[in-house]
């Protein structure tokens, strides 16, 4: 059913360089967040008093998570599912002890909070806030809060191996199964309010991990969204619409897709995708939403704020990207990750702290407004930690019945394979050229400053026939450069592959090889549909962001941005061994400085400025 399958967390492996700087920084700040501030919320609904706690003199000392975790916060306790699933997710890719110890000292105390809730009930919030959903009275999305504490027991169990986060899930869905029958007596609506849309596709993920009917059943009940039916009817089911509540639904109908194989689901997946992305215009990072709703068609420059590319949305339309990339194999939905990775999964996250920015503010002049560690746990702080545990999953992709390995991501990082009797290890990196203690110079330097310059290798066991698919990413604006073990791909060959999305290399494989990549990345200006007037800067997928400064126009001689800009370069002992994606302008009333939307930190920034 699936063009392509992804690899398991445990087979992949980031080697060093911005994503894997980015997963540690993630891994960090997991492990610095006490358990009993991720537990508060469940321990004061299950009636646990914490040490020292039963009054709270000095509340700025009694080491609680406040801001959208705060006890009076109905959204409160949402994070731990978060933080569970991003846990769960590096445990599985690196076998992490101390994360491991942590999540299961977390899960046990769960079972405690289940067992005194009275058996099923595993909530942070009360069941109290469910019967408000049956009324119709108003309440912050209990739902949604119950959806990331299931999710993140299911991926204890899915990626950490815990049994025991199982058999909570097992006895919270029974509370489920008797809730949503009790319901459809008295208010059938209550099972879709809520912001429920991620029930779906987490309970026939757990139908599809256990084969347990009473899963399928839930996920049943769940079914009915009405979105579907102005998907399936050809209407504007989203504009105006709050995007991160919708996004979910369109991931639950993928699953039902995989779980059930009635292309029923992937018409709706396929539909909403179009509604999405398709029928409307995304800013130059790739977002569509100003304050947490879908943008109107064409009417980017008018909702354009301080507000604009909330994370959570972001987050979300990657993964159903990831769906249909699977279930397609088309490049066009690797290229839409590859977008959103670069401006938004790292340009919302904070290198040295590991917290979020909310929103992607595109007004001129602004500054990104960063999470504190403890005190906002905004629902973006949860897909933040999720976000940077998944790079491992995006970078390959099998196609079985082909016997071919797709590099989806350019990101450094190696997979392991098998190929009949063959054990397969594909590796990627840059290939630059490192200056530390000494130089070294040779009559090869070209391009060897470039983070699209790479380096993949296969290993192979035993010979081996197979196919090794490269990405042609849509932004090159000419032929690449690609060799096979030191023999260049014709042109011909490349220009076929632009227009197919990939690059098929099927040989038989033995030993050790080499294959070298040079994907050529040039400037581009990507204009408002509506303010053709304003304009950002690009190389490749990379939003370029003028530093320290406000919207002073660009001089625009033509629509080549080499007229306007030059490269700045400098050995670094960063990620990449040379400045990255730095430029200065020329020939212009103010010299300005363009780095990369995600190095952007604490300073003022442009991304949209005036044509002049």
């Amino acid at each position: 059913m699936n063009k392509l399958n992804g690899f398991s967390f445990d087979r992949v492996a980031l080697n060093p360089g911005l994503f894997r700087e980015r997963f540690d920084a993630n891994r960090e700040y997991l492990m610095a967040l006490e358990t009993q501030g991720l537990l508060q919320n469940f321990y004061l609904e299950a009636g646990i008093v914490m040490p020292d706690l039963q009054v709270c003199p000095d509340p700025a000392a009694a080491k609680l998570h406040w801001g959208w975790e705060a006890p009076t916060c109905q959204l409160r306790g949402h994070f731990l599912g978060h933080w569970m699933s991003a846990a769960s997710m590096i445990i599985a890719n690196n076998g992490d002890r101390e994360l491991k110890a942590k999540l299961d000292i977390i899960i046990d105390e769960l079972a405690k909070c289940q067992e005194l809730n009275g058996g099923q009930w595993i909530g942070s919030i009360p069941e109290k806030y469910m019967k408000k959903l049956e009324r119709n009275d108003y309440i912050w999305s209990p739902q949604y809060v119950m959806h990331k504490t299931l999710l993140g027991l299911m991926h204890a169990y899915e990626y950490a191996g815990s049994q025991k986060a199982l058999e909570i899930l097992s006895k919270a869905s029974d509370w489920y199964v008797d809730w949503t029958e009790a319901v459809q007596s008295t208010n059938p609506h209550a099972v879709y309010a809520g912001e429920e849309g991620g029930m779906l596709e987490v309970w026939a993920r757990l139908y599809e991990l256990t084969d347990d009917g009473k899963y399928l059943g839930l996920a049943k009940r769940y079914c009915e969204q009405s979105v579907f039916k102005k998907l399936l009817a050809g209407k504007d089911a989203l504009t105006n619409t709050h995007a991160n509540a919708s996004v979910p639904h369109a991931q639950g109908a993928a699953k039902m897709y995989e779980v059930t194989g009635d292309k029923y689901w992937l018409e709706i997946v396929e539909k909403f995708w179009k509604c999405a992305v398709l029928d409307r215009e995304s800013f130059c990072t790739g977002g569509q939403n100003s304050g947490e709703y879908w943008i109107p068609p064409h009417m980017l420059g008018q909702f354009m704020n301080e507000r604009t590319q909330e994370f959570c949305t972001v987050y979300n339309m990657v993964r159903l990207a990831d769906y249909l990339l699977r279930f397609t194999g088309d490049s066009c939905y690797a290229d839409y990750i590859e977008k959103n990775l670069y401006n938004g999964f790292l340009a919302q996250h904070n290198r040295k702290t590991g917290t979020p920015t909310y929103f992607l503010s595109l007004i001129p002049g602004t500054k990104k407004k960063w999470g504190s560690r403890r005190h906002d746990f905004w629902c973006c702080h949860g897909t933040t930690v999720q976000a940077q545990a998944i790079y491992p999953s995006l970078c390959y992709y099998e196609d079985n019945a082909a016997s071919r390995l797709v590099v989806s991501q350019y990101i450094p990082s190696s997979v392991d394979w098998k190929v009949g009797n063959s054990d397969v290890r594909i590796t990627q990196n840059t290939d630059m050229k490192y200056y530390n203690s000494a130089a070294f110079f040779d009559d090869s330097d070209d391009s060897q400053m470039s983070r699209w310059l790479m380096k993949v290798s296969v290993d192979v066991s035993a010979p081996a026939e197979f196919t090794v698919s490269l990405r042609m990413p849509s932004w090159m604006e000419s032929v690449p450069e690609i060799s096979v073990d030191g023999d260049l791909v014709e042109t011909s060959s490349l220009e076929a592959a632009m227009k197919s999305g990939y690059l098929d290399i099927t040989k038989e494989w033995n030993g050790k090889s080499e294959i070298k990549i040079y994907l050529p990345a040039k400037l581009s200006y990507s204009y408002l549909p509506d303010r053709t007037d304003k304009l950002a800067v690009m190389e490749g997928p990379i939003v370029l962001a003028g530093v320290d400064c406000d919207d002073v126009g660009i001089r625009v001689p033509s629509e080549n941005p080499e007229d306007v800009l030059f490269p700045v370069s400098e050995h670094t002992y960063d990620s990449f061994p040379w400045l990255q994606s730095t430029y200065r302008t020329k020939g212009q009333d103010k010299e300005l400085t363009f780095i990369p939307l995600y190095d952007v930190m604490d300073e003022k920034y442009t991304v949209y400025f005036s044509k002049k």
